[in-house]
């Protein structure tokens, strides 16, 4: 019988909020791997003691893994086995992983994902627009590209997904309202799967009334009902 190919890097989701989201596999695989590759070694410190994991990490964050990521290949060639884990969620999602799998797979390296948490699921399932058809957007452009990509969003008939900073939040929901209307549907949740979670829909104006007022924390995820929904 054929044994199975051996996997050289697991992405490995962590909780975003909730210490209990983690997944029986998640642990499992964390203690097995030589190496956990973690966005900031300080706080998956934190997790791994809660979970009672003692491994070898190495920091691997949005301005080294250009550098990294073929050192990391070479080692994973040489026979160890690397989970990679942000600080919260899904690793590529808004969070470095995207280059590492690149070069994983140029080399015929086995990469695997698990299933586990991310913020924009919950988010959009809870906003009660259409989830046939979305389009994930993450971060917009904080300058140059912004405009472009807010014209070419004003038409888009999938529901709209953003991740957005608290100090932005009102920036931004101002400039959807200046290029998808005013009446356009909405829903701002936050804190996801913690213990202060709120998620608030209306109409543009109405959200950009309530978060002129309103003390604003945390990380958010805007949904945004696409054009012409109903």
């Amino acid at each position: 019988m054929q044994e199975p190919e051996k996997t050289n890097l697991y992405l490995v989701p962590t909780p975003i909020g909730n210490l209990e989201d983690i997944t029986l596999r998640a642990i499992r695989i964390l203690k097995e791997v030589d190496v956990i590759l973690a966005e900031d070694t300080r706080t998956s410190g934190k997790l791994l003691q809660h979970l009672g994991i003692e491994k070898r990490m190495h920091s691997h964050h949005l301005h080294n893994e250009h550098k990294a990521s073929a050192h990391l290949v070479d080692r994973m060639k040489a026979g160890e086995v690397m989970a990679l884990i942000s600080d919260a969620g899904t690793p590529g999602i808004s969070d470095p992983g995207f280059l590492l799998v690149r070069e994983c797979l140029k080399a015929d390296l086995k990469v695997e994902c698990l299933p586990g948490a991310t913020a924009f699921v919950p988010a959009l399932v809870k906003s009660g627009f259409s989830t046939d058809r979305f389009t994930f957007e993450g971060f917009l452009p904080l300058k140059k590209g912004r405009q472009t990509r807010l014209i070419s969003l004003a038409e888009e008939e999938r529901t709209m997904i953003f991740y957005e900073s608290p100090h932005r939040l009102l920036k931004t929901l101002t400039q959807f309202k200046e290029y998808f209307g005013g009446e356009r549907m909405a829903s701002v949740s936050r804190e996801i799967s913690k213990m202060f979670e709120e998620t608030v829909n209306g109409t543009l104006d109405e959200l950009i009334e309530i978060f002129t007022t309103k003390a604003i924390k945390g990380e958010f995820v805007v949904v945004v009902s696409g054009a012409g929904a109903k």
